[in-house]
């Protein structure tokens, strides 16, 4: 028998990541010591307050369906959340989702038909393109490796790039590979360019709450963005959760209803007992647990940069998430099958973002895993 595969699936490129992810997983089996800084994963503990609701609510026989937008409590609490950042959010304007990947994808599959244009900012998160391409849609992108990955120096190329044929730009602040956060100015750049193209924005800010020593602004509370921002966000990086599963969108009624159909064909829903978990999360109850993580993440990124100074590397210092772009070889994923290969650390070729020539390090790892994993890179030549 003949498969005859789909072209929308037969447009995507199998992820970069995976000849690192699978020669790692080859090492572990050897009983090698794999440093792993591919991980895009927060090496804390989901808060105990936010485990025990979970089981509080499979106790009390949460284990069910729930309605297809999630349950009305964890609605209006992100609602209130997301009006705590500025935006004018209603529980009908939302739909939760199992993990901001899902919602990301829904979102765009909603948006884009055929030959629609999505501009980039690139580096920019691998799934960003699959999805663009799956939906059908063409790619521009806007290189923001000039100018150490801020956007506010670049706003007069994305001025060049976007048109009035543009359907939709995404922006991710802070960002995924970079840790990047856009300045105020950027925003609004991006904000009057949206407004005089009449282009919808995604604003990705599923690490809005892992930011060092600046404030991120919610780019849907800019004055005139309200109802042309769809806002992405869950519960995977800020509350420790990626195993969990969930994530949600805000958007114009217009937008949940046209999108809650492909989320009640494909999902249905998210789980019942983590939705409830998920009100908790939102609580100031894991406050506490979230700053613990955020200072952490803050001293391993300077420990690192000092480290890496040492050997006389110079790297772009982000104000937000965990990464860090570290400049490599011309062909970075041979650097990086290298690095695995040699001195068994694992990293994400800077190719996977649209970033050649660097590769994306994840500090979500202890001090001392972080020092070794430097001692290693430098002792087998890779700095």
């Amino acid at each position: 028998m003949t498969l005859d595969f789909a072209d929308r699936v037969e447009r995507v490129e199998p992820s970069a990541t995976l000849a690192i992810s699978n020669l790692a997983s080859e090492l572990e089996a050897e009983g090698k010591d794999v440093v792993d800084l591919s991980v895009g994963e927060p090496d804390f503990p989901t808060p105990d307050n936010v485990v025990e609701a979970g089981k509080a609510a499979m106790d009390a026989g949460h284990t069910g369906y729930t309605s297809s937008n999630g349950i009305r409590e964890l609605r209006a609490a992100i609602a209130e959340k997301l009006r705590g950042n500025g935006l004018d959010a209603d529980a009908d304007e939302i739909i939760v989702t199992p993990g901001g990947k899902q919602a990301l994808y829904e979102v765009i599959n909603t948006l884009i038909d055929g030959g629609d244009e999505v501009v980039l900012l690139d580096p920019a998160w691998v799934s960003y393109e699959a999805m663009v391409k799956l939906a059908g849609g063409s790619l521009s992108r806007v290189d923001l490796s000039p100018y150490e990955f801020q956007l506010e120096p670049a706003l007069d190329d994305l001025a060049e790039a976007v048109s009035d044929d543009t359907e939709l730009l995404v922006v991710n602040s802070p960002s995924n590979p970079t840790g990047a956060v856009y300045s105020d100015t950027a925003l609004e750049g991006v904000r009057d360019l949206a407004v005089e193209h009449d282009i919808t924005v995604i604003s990705d800010e599923i690490y809005e709450r892992i930011v060092y020593g600046v404030e991120q602004t919610s780019l849907g509370s800019l004055e005139g963005m309200g109802d042309r921002t769809i806002t992405i966000n869950g519960f995977s990086k800020a509350f420790s959760m990626t195993g969990w599963r969930l994530g949600y969108f805000h958007a114009p009624e217009a937008l949940v209803s046209q999108a809650g159909k492909l989320h009640s064909h494909s999902v249905s829903c998210a789980v019942n007992f983590v939705q409830h978990a998920g009100v908790e999360a939102l609580s100031s109850a894991t406050d506490n647990a979230v700053e613990e993580m955020r200072v952490a993440f803050a001293e391993r990124r300077d420990m690192l940069v000092e480290l890496l100074a040492d050997h006389g590397v110079d790297v772009p210092v982000g104000d937000g998430a965990f990464y860090m772009m570290l400049p490599v070889d011309d062909d970075d994923q041979a650097w990086c099958e290298g690095a695995i290969e040699d001195a068994q650390v694992a990293t994400v070729p800077g190719s996977a973002f649209n970033a050649p020539g660097y590769a994306r390090i994840s500090y979500a790892a202890s001090e001392e895993r972080l020092r070794e994993a430097v001692d290693r890179l430098a002792e087998n030549g890779y700095l």
